[in-house]
């Protein structure tokens, strides 16, 4: 086959390709002095776009809005840690015992997350479509949302997104619901959020269950139109620094090849502090 350009590439069998055969990539251009991001040059990003709009940028395609900016970064510190019990920090505090690497430890604690730590966020964001496409039929949104909350619990399922074994009301979903209240980035999703909350109300004497990061996160990035993968991927990347330190932690105070009961610690940090004025 002779190239439309003059110019033939050998693949690894020694077969030769053309140029318009070879795979392609929209992300990130390499060339010599040269990285494009989507398009953009990465050293001109480099101290003009924060890590949360750069992560935006690479995951959507487009440089967000200063709204949308303050929501991805936002919603990246929510996640950034939760303390000694979760699994994925277990995994990286025990793999840290056994004196492996910090990269090791970290990816133990990745392996870590599964359905039902850090997976809610897609399924929580599929539950609020299926309600969401009631809506579309011409129902109410308080209705759409009693109809989704009776048709799961008949079912038995544990309706994702909300509930939580601490908080009985999560302070970090409080939080980025005011700031899409804020920013004007609230949509049809955080409104089919809080009238699922509002139809799951107490039951049978139990305290309702309140919408956890998890869901907020969902009914954030639905209403930002963020795909539920890119939304899990957001639940990973912000918690790596998390498990890098709790991992860094282990190896720093204690001795190697301990048993660690995830009960039977205390926290000696600083007590609760203000955050300093940012200087000008």
């Amino acid at each position: 086959m002779k190239p439309s350009n003059g110019i033939a590439h050998a693949d690894r069998r020694g077969q030769h390709r053309t140029a318009d055969d070879r795979w392609r990539t929209a992300l990130t251009c390499i060339e010599p002095n040269t990285i494009l991001v989507r398009g953009y040059p990465l050293d001109e990003i480099m101290g003009r776009l924060t890590f949360g709009e750069s992560i935006y940028l690479l995951l959507m395609g487009e440089v967000p809005s200063p709204a949308i900016g303050s929501m991805m970064e936002a919603m990246l510190v929510s996640f950034i840690d939760h303390g000694a019990t979760p699994p994925s920090t277990l995994a990286a505090r025990n793999t840290a015992t056994t004196g492996a690497p910090l990269r090791a430890c970290v990816a133990a604690g990745v392996l870590g997350f599964g359905r039902y730590h850090g997976g809610d966020i897609e399924s929580c964001m599929q539950f609020l479509d299926k309600g969401l496409d009631i809506v579309r039929g011409g129902r109410t949104f308080v209705d759409a949302a009693q109809e989704l909350v009776e048709s799961w619990i008949s079912a038995g399922d544990t309706i994702p997104g909300f509930g939580h074994r601490f908080h009985t009301r999560d302070p970090r979903a409080a939080r980025l619901f005011q700031m899409a209240l804020e920013l004007e980035l609230e949509g049809d999703h955080v409104q089919m959020i809080r009238a699922v909350e509002m139809a799951m109300g107490p039951r049978n004497g139990d305290p309702p269950l309140p919408v956890n990061i998890d869901g907020a996160i969902a009914a954030v990035c639905g209403d930002l139109g963020i795909p539920p993968v890119a939304a899990n991927a957001l639940f990973i990347i912000s918690r790596v620094p998390g498990i890098a330190a709790q991992a860094r932690e282990e190896v720093d105070r204690y001795p190697p090849m301990r048993q660690i009961d995830p009960k039977d610690h205390v926290y000696d940090g600083p007590s609760k502090r203000r955050l300093p004025e940012r200087r000008k």
